[in-house]
């Protein structure tokens, strides 16, 4: 049998991934591909952020089960939790030396983090911290926590209890909030994981796209919650999560309530001249897909979506664009999310914003671009700015009138995800640009 090296399995792996951005690859071939991506996101993107944040030392640890949210995403594909207590250090010697990462844990974390602790020699974990600690005398210790996000409040309070008493008064004085630095881990993107997030993307689409077609969907019979569990069974049938239950719903022509309420019934039955939405949302190779379209299901006779259908869609598609033409580097989730509205309203488009960043959470790190009941701003997360390479789901919805019906209110809800770099927006595996139809 032919050993590779973990290089050439992320090569060969990555390789695949590019020549064919729908595949899914054997589970030891994604270990590769995930590891392969965080050796290299802990050798560039970690160094980076603490000299730009001025931490020396970064502390990220957790216990079995109850992993710090940073912790879980720096750990290799073998590992499905902490183990014990498992402590990882960070220490920034200074330019020209490189960041050391260290485990103060019984274990190496992988070949990413050696072990430093013998409890043959100090049996007090906390203690050997310490000594690592004092060994290396930062000046700024940075520590998971955080009011403002939860990805970046992970050290629980009894662990920050211990820390604080082992350490002396002079290094507690010391400790700062790493919210930034864990916050920079999380949201930047490398180049090198565009190709695979294109391959997630994709096959998003693709389930996406079979749902919401009449290989799935037969009208008078299929229901909406038919739909939503079809979308959990494909996407286990192909060894791959969800990370939300997905939503299905429908707007029809009827004099019966508004689009609302209608899309806050419980189960319904699809019919023929349903307006479908789809939200669904994938994890695989431990990036995350965050993705609504939508479908118009044909009437008999019918062999597309009446025109104000369209025309309203489209409306959603140039809504996205005003959106995404106001994302620039440095201004805030808040100023992009009102320069935004400010042009929709400028246009007569009656739309809302409620984008949010995407990558290794779903809902992830980054700053929030409006909340459905936050139009007017977002405290906290909305006054984060936006940083280069960086992915966002590209989230939002507008309302227009439908002659077709009677002048009826409908609500066009799309969300596609999306990469910033370069000073612009690009979808990552495009975006919806006309209503799907079931025939």
């Amino acid at each position: 049998m032919i050993r590779t090296t973990a290089a050439a399995s992320l090569i060969a792996a990555t390789t695949v991934l590019a020549a064919e951005p729908g595949v899914i690859l054997p589970m030891r071939e994604r270990a590769a591909v995930v590891d392969g991506l965080l050796r290299e996101r802990l050798d560039r993107i970690v160094p980076e952020l603490m000299r730009e944040h001025e931490v020396d030392l970064w502390i990220v640890l957790g216990r079995e089960y109850n992993e710090d949210p940073v912790l879980k995403t720096m750990l290799p594909a073998t590992w499905h939790s902490a183990r014990r207590r498992t402590i990882l250090v960070f220490h920034d010697p200074g330019a020209p030396g490189e960041i050391e990462r260290l485990a103060v844990s019984r274990y190496a974390v992988g070949d990413l983090f050696a072990s430093s602790w013998d409890p043959g020699e100090q049996p007090d974990q906390w203690a050997r911290l310490v000594e690592i600690i004092e060994e290396r005398d930062p000046e700024r210790i940075g520590l998971n926590i955080s009011e403002t996000w939860g990805h970046a409040d992970g050290l629980a309070h009894s662990q920050y209890e211990a820390l604080h008493r082992a350490l002396s008064p002079e290094y507690r004085e010391r400790l700062v909030s790493a919210e930034r630095l864990a916050v920079g881990w999380l949201e930047t993107r490398l180049p090198s994981e565009l190709d695979v997030y294109a391959s997630v993307c994709r096959i998003a689409h693709e389930i996406i796209g079979e749902a919401l077609s009449e290989r799935v969907i037969q009208p008078g019979v299929t229901t909406t919650d038919d739909v939503k569990w079809w979308c959990r069974e494909r996407v286990n049938e192909l060894g791959l999560e969800d990370w939300f239950h997905p939503i299905v719903s429908v707007q029809r022509a009827s004099a019966e309530g508004d689009f609302m309420a209608m899309m806050a019934g419980g189960e319904q039955v699809i019919r023929r001249g349903d307006l479908i939405h789809l939200d669904l949302g994938i994890r695989y190779l431990r990036l995350h897909t965050d993705t609504q379209q939508m479908a118009y299901v044909l009437k008999r006779g019918e062999t597309e979506a009446p025109a104000g259908l369209r025309r309203a869609f489209a409306r959603g598609n140039e809504m996205q664009d005003i959106l995404t033409s106001h994302f620039k580097e440095g201004r805030t989730g808040n100023e992009v999310l009102k320069l935004a509205l400010d042009e929709a309203e400028s246009r007569g488009i009656n739309a809302m914003v409620y984008s949010h960043p995407v990558g290794l959470h779903g809902h992830a790190a980054g700053p929030a671009i409006g909340m459905w009941d936050k139009q007017d701003g977002v405290p906290g997360t909305g006054e984060y700015p936006i940083r280069a390479n960086t992915a966002y789901a590209i989230e939002l919805s507008i309302v227009e009138t439908v002659p077709e019906w009677g002048g009826q209110e409908v609500r066009i809800m799309l969300e596609e995800d999306a990469i910033f770099e370069d000073g612009r927006v690009e979808y990552i595996d495009g975006r919806q640009t006309e209503l799907r139809v079931v025939r």
